[in-house]
């Protein structure tokens, strides 16, 4: 996909660079000390991933989401996931139409941006609806093909600290979305400017800076990035030292880790390095892009021993030392 707005690949990411920098800019309008979070929503969109969002209520995960719909000029529907939800309440159903003629009436997963509120909630028949399209960009209703429009960019929210009534997903799941975040409190200074903005009558008019067709031709380029063997073997690498029990096994992984991460996120590691390298102004990746996306691509995919629980030891502890 060529865009005859630019010369040469170096101005289209040039451009890209620019456009991040109003992206973030107008987000920040809203998200105030967030600022990893919404570079780690950026660099997903941009690879052409999904994105988990973990934290406690009431640190602005729903309005992070809302935000970044609006500036990016997308069509964007909200499903609030439920354990009563059914796999036709979000892909669509057939109706009988006046006619007597069976029609197929699309769900809200027919959009751009999708925030799937609490996807913990709901039971597995549903989330497998969701990761299905999630994987294909397509649905399957009613024996019919559907393709979604593009782009197709998945936004999850989960809480961590409710896990009654909920159905955590299974890990071949978690395995499709690209970014685990962990969203953290707010530092004091940021909670003053939140409460103070949010209690007044103070309002933001956001304006879209970038168009469904602009994503798309950005996250064809991100591809074209040129990247040395040695960053990608560095990727590799790190991600088979996640492995124990293998023949590239870090020391701390035979230790602490029961399960690596598979070669979806060996692929991750280098598209997000990409991406990384891009939005900060480089033309090619070095080995610190892949270690600025790595905690978030490999902490969901990794799964601790009994040894790691007893000891106290945090996926990010063990992701840091393999680093």
């Amino acid at each position: 996909m060529n865009n005859p707005k630019y010369k040469s690949d170096v101005e289209a990411l040039d451009a890209l660079r620019e456009k991040y920098k109003e992206l973030t800019g107008e987000i920040t309008k809203v998200i105030y000390g967030q600022d990893q979070v919404i570079s780690q929503v950026m660099i997903t969109l941009f690879s052409r991933g999904h994105c988990l969002l973990i934290g406690v209520p009431g640190l602005a995960k729903t309005l992070l989401v809302t935000t970044i719909s609006k500036v990016l000029g997308l069509h964007f529907n909200r499903i609030q996931f439920t354990p009563d939800l059914m796999p036709s309440d979000i892909i669509g159903t057939e109706i009988l139409d006046k006619d007597r003629q069976f029609r197929f009436v699309q769900g809200p997963l027919f959009a751009n941006v999708i925030l799937a509120d609490e996807i913990n909630r709901t039971p597995p028949k549903t989330q497998s609806a969701l990761l299905e399209a999630m994987q294909e960009r397509a649905v399957t209703a009613a024996g019919q093909h559907f393709e979604l429009e593009k782009p197709f960019f998945v936004l999850a929210t989960q809480n961590p600290i409710e896990q009654e009534g909920t159905y955590p997903l299974p890990e071949a799941q978690l395995d499709r979305f690209m970014f685990s975040v962990w969203l953290d409190y707010p530092s004091f200074k940021d909670e003053l400017t939140i409460v103070r903005n949010t209690t007044s009558t103070m309002q933001f008019d956001l304006k879209p800076v970038i168009s469904g067709a602009e994503i798309e031709f950005f996250q064809e380029l991100i591809r074209k990035i040129p990247i040395n063997d040695n960053v990608i073997q560095y990727a590799v690498k790190l991600a088979a030292k996640t492995r124990p029990n293998t023949d590239h096994a870090a020391e701390i992984a035979n230790k602490y880790l029961k399960w690596g991460a598979g070669p979806r996120a060996s692929q991750y590691l280098v598209l997000g390095a990409k991406t990384h390298a891009a939005l900060n102004g480089k033309y090619s990746p070095d080995i610190e892009d892949v270690q600025a996306v790595a905690a978030s691509i490999l902490r969901h995919r990794i799964i601790k021993n009994y040894k790691a629980e007893a000891e106290n030891i945090s996926v990010d502890e063990i992701i840091n030392k393999m680093m």
